[in-house]
């Protein structure tokens, strides 16, 4: 997976149009996009630290060709003002703009106890379906990662996708030690046993 991912980051990016696209054709495909971003529809995605500062991922739609179908775009971060009631101010281009970047399928891993957690601008996650009950506009199936610059003050450095490698040499680590200790008393106790008494 994770060479197909680095393969796909040198491919020419998928051009979205305002036809509505399977999800499943531009997940983890870098695309491209032209329209005009709503910041009446804008999201603010709480809990988001970078380099220690906590902020926000700006999320908003942008209108495909200047028409009525929408794709979302994380934007990037932005830092908080340090009080909740005031939202950062953030620069956003009026005129239409060519975005591109990291197609991915936005709220898969995370964990809530509530359903609950819409609160006016501010969000603490983000799914689709979420986002297409809260703003009755249509969307792609898809949030766009911005990895093009726009001179908006707006710090874009994403993490790669998590392919849970991780977890994997973890638990590959605890059976080996599981092994080791178990071989471990093994010896201990036929050295024992073996003993002349």
């Amino acid at each position: 997976m994770r060479a197909q991912l680095e393969a796909r980051s040198k491919e020419p990016p998928i051009v979205l149009s305002a036809g509505e696209v399977k999800a499943r054709d531009v997940e983890w495909h870098r695309v491209t996009a032209r329209g005009k971003f709503n910041p009446n529809y804008a999201v603010f995605i709480d809990n988001r630290v970078y380099h220690g500062v906590p902020g926000y991922h700006v999320v908003m739609p942008l209108s495909i060709g200047g028409g009525e179908r929408y794709v979302l775009v994380n934007r990037g971060w932005v830092a908080g003002t340090g009080d909740r009631n005031r939202l950062p101010q953030v620069k956003t281009p009026e005129e239409m703009v060519e975005v591109t970047g990291l197609a991915v399928i936005p709220g898969r891993r995370f964990l809530e106890l509530g359903n609950d957690v819409v609160e006016g601008k501010i969000w603490q996650n983000l799914t689709l379906e979420r986002y297409r009950k809260a703003v009755p506009i249509a969307l792609q199936p898809v949030m766009i990662e911005q990895e093009s610059e726009m001179n908006d003050g707006l710090t874009r450095a994403w993490d790669k996708p998590d392919l849970g490698i991780e977890k994997h040499y973890g638990y590959a680590f605890q059976w080996l030690a599981l092994a080791v200790t178990i071989l471990v008393i093994y010896l201990v106790t036929y050295v024992r046993s073996a003993k002349p008494s």
